[in-house]
């Protein structure tokens, strides 16, 4: 069974050691968070291939996650939560939960619904959401990168750079276009800022770090 991560994020110590449990007896990898923002810290700096996320969290609520992480993920989400109410269900699936699940629940019933999301997720991802460059598979809906194998962990940022280099290859950009391209024209960014992710992501890549290259004077480009 491939090994899927997991986020859970729940603000009962005791409920999150007990979905921890179930999903590592079935051999998922899970993660845990205490609150919202810790929850979207973690989804930043790590792929994962599911979300559990509790609705009543401090700092920023489940459903405030949910919103943030469809921007820019299609991964499938649970919505786990006490509440019972039509409203907060009807709430949850419009902003993109993919599932809602009611405490007190079966760890069966937990179980079933995480394979039956995973499953629709694999089996309807489109061939265009995975691309082969030289010894690099990059998921576009999960945001992972494996090269040769072992999947680097990159941030958002790091990930949209490489998106944009491999779009784009031969290009050449500046440090002020990508920038404009990745961070936004109103950031508050620099280009040392770019340099700094560049730098970063190039050891991450290993090997395949040597495909972006400097165009002294001018930018960056990737090339193969």
């Amino acid at each position: 069974m491939t090994k899927y991560k997991i986020l859970i994020a729940d603000d009962e110590e005791q409920m999150v050691a007990l979905v921890g449990s179930y999903l590592d007896k079935e051999g998922y990898q899970t993660v845990v968070a205490y609150d919202g923002t810790e929850a979207l810290s973690y989804w930043q700096r790590q792929p994962f291939d599911l979300l559990i996320l509790d609705i009543m969290m401090p700092k920023l609520d489940g459903f405030s996650v949910c919103k943030t992480v469809r921007e820019s993920s299609n991964v499938p989400i649970i919505m786990l939560t006490a509440k019972s109410e039509e409203l907060d269900r009807v709430h949850g699936l419009k902003i993109g939960a993919d599932d809602y699940i009611v405490k007190p629940f079966s760890p069966k019933e937990l179980i079933a619904r995480v394979e039956a999301l995973l499953r629709r997720s694999n089996n309807f991802r489109l061939p265009q959401q995975l691309l082969t460059v030289d010894n690099m598979v990059i998921d576009l809906e999960g945001h992972k990168v494996e090269v040769e194998g072992q999947t680097l962990n990159l941030t958002r940022k790091e990930f949209s750079l490489l998106q944009f280099f491999i779009n784009h290859q031969g290009q050449v950009f500046s440090r002020d276009q990508l920038l404009d391209k990745i961070w936004g024209f109103d950031s508050t960014g620099t280009p040392r800022t770019v340099d700094t992710h560049i730098k970063t992501l190039r050891i991450k890549m290993g090997s395949a770090g040597a495909y972006i290259k400097t165009v002294w004077g001018v930018g960056y480009k990737f090339e193969i």
